[in-house]
């Protein structure tokens, strides 16, 4: 395979949308359930704090840039064949409608709701229905970027596997 900007930008795209994809799986199936076990308190309280440290600099460049780079492999890849085109268009279009975009209208303004609590003036009751507030929806967004990521990223892998 010869490294040209078609192959360069379909590779990255791959691997941060690959990333992007293993975080987001990894996040469903283990962290979540895991301090979904705790009390009411402890749950938001360590929801909070994974918040708060995800957001930083090398997380931002792999999830905003691999919808970046994939524009990029879009544009780069458009000569190469139509199906692989379309196969990388559509993997890109999955990744921006059902990652990006249901995380910035979806779990964002959860996480923002989340992070103005103050949890040592709050009540049992308060901190409950907080939970109940958050918990489920949160969820329901999130297994919406699990099956996306993953989509878009095996769309990928087919589109360098057929190119």
């Amino acid at each position: 395979m010869e490294i040209s900007t078609s192959n360069l930008t379909l590779f990255t795209a791959t691997l941060l949308i690959g990333l992007t994809a293993g975080l987001c799986f990894t996040w469903g199936n283990a962290v979540t359930p895991g301090i979904g076990q705790l009390d009411d308190l402890g749950y938001l309280q360590a929801f909070q704090k994974m918040n708060r440290s995800i957001e930083n600099p090398l997380f931002f460049a792999v999830f905003f840039g691999s919808f970046l780079v994939g524009i990029a492999a879009i544009v780069t890849n458009k000569g190469v064949s139509p199906e692989h085109f379309r196969l990388v268009t559509v993997a890109i279009g999955i990744y921006f409608l059902g990652v990006v975009l249901v995380t910035v209208f979806g779990n964002v303004p959860l996480n923002q709701v989340l992070d103005k609590t103050d949890f040592a003036n709050s009540s049992l009751e308060e901190l409950q229905a907080l939970r109940q507030r958050f918990e489920r929806p949160w969820n329901r967004f999130h297994i919406i970027r699990i099956i996306t990521a993953t989509v878009s990223f095996a769309l990928l892998i087919i589109a360098g596997i057929n190119k």
